[in-house]
């Protein structure tokens, strides 16, 4: 068994405005937390895994293909593996979103491992 607290957690960011905690990760499943600022943005991307997650604080304007979906607290969204993505909060405060992502980001994992804290 693996117990982490959120405040031991390290926090990295890979886009200005954008800040990550890898909360848990498992052989098969990643928690993310990501805190999004007001005009920031997760340009349109892809990755080889599933992603879902839930919105905690503030709204997110997904787009998804040629599609927009709104998330805003309490709502719940799924993004297949591959399918082209981007997101950014919407209005004049921060966004906070919980993602899982399966299997967890390698990308995101060497990251961490290879920088100190953020704080």
């Amino acid at each position: 068994m693996i117990i982490s607290k959120r405040e031991n957690t390290k926090q990295f960011s890979t886009i200005a405005g954008v800040m990550n905690s890898i909360l848990i990760s498992g052989e098969k499943v990643m928690f993310l937390l990501v805190k999004m600022e007001p005009r920031s943005v997760i340009p349109i991307h892809s990755h080889p895994h599933e992603q879902m997650g839930i919105c905690l604080e503030g709204k997110v304007e997904f787009q998804s293909g040629d599609k927009t979906f709104i998330v805003e607290p309490e709502t719940v969204y799924v993004i297949p593996p591959n399918e082209k993505h981007g997101t950014k909060p919407i209005g004049k405060e921060k966004a906070v979103v919980l993602e899982v992502f399966s299997p967890p980001r390698e990308d995101y994992l060497g990251i961490v491992a290879s920088k100190p804290s953020i704080r």
